[in-house]
């Protein structure tokens, strides 16, 4: 193959469909391309398959499931996905506000999933792909928690949110 191949290979590609195309030697040796058959050298035309077309396709959508909505249990990506230790009939005592909660996931975690809190229906804290996430100064009284499966920006699956109540003790 000759320098000017890839330059060659352009031009045979935009010309259009039903151009002609003819083959022969330059003066230097190399092999050369040309819509218009060269003066005074022998030439070949070459007959070119038809082009390949591709429709445009429209973009994919997809559904992300959320809270709100209603879906399918079957296709969702675990079967189990709730919060642990969080007590449910008396307060979390946390002094400090500062508490950590499991998440049991069945099956595990698989990659590239990560957990993410929401506290109060809002996200908290960094997602992981460990299954203990703490919480930081959360305030006293009354709150929601449940865990989000991610996918970058794409929900996965979300727990039930949980109701519970913190008690933080204030010593002068």
């Amino acid at each position: 193959m000759g320098r000017g191949f890839p330059g060659i290979l352009l031009l045979l590609l935009s010309l259009p469909a039903a151009a002609q195309i003819y083959k022969y030697t330059d003066a230097d040796g190399n092999t050369a391309y040309s819509n218009q058959p060269p003066d005074g050298v022998p030439a070949q035309a070459v007959d070119l398959p038809p082009l390949n077309s591709v429709e445009p396709q429209p973009p994919a959508t997809t559904d992300v499931p959320t809270p709100a909505s209603t879906h399918d249990e079957s296709a969702d990506a675990y079967e189990t996905l709730e919060l642990t230790d969080i007590p449910s009939e008396e307060a979390l005592r946390a002094n400090n506000g500062t508490f950590t909660v499991g998440v049991l996931a069945r099956p595990r975690l698989q990659s590239p999933h990560l957990f993410r809190l929401l506290l109060d229906g809002q996200p908290y804290g960094q997602p992981s792909n460990v299954p203990r996430l703490q919480l930081v100064n959360i305030d006293r009284g009354e709150h929601s928690l449940a865990v989000q499966v991610i996918d970058g920006e794409h929900l996965v699956q979300q727990s039930e949110t949980v109701i519970f109540t913190v008690q933080r003790v204030h010593r002068p």
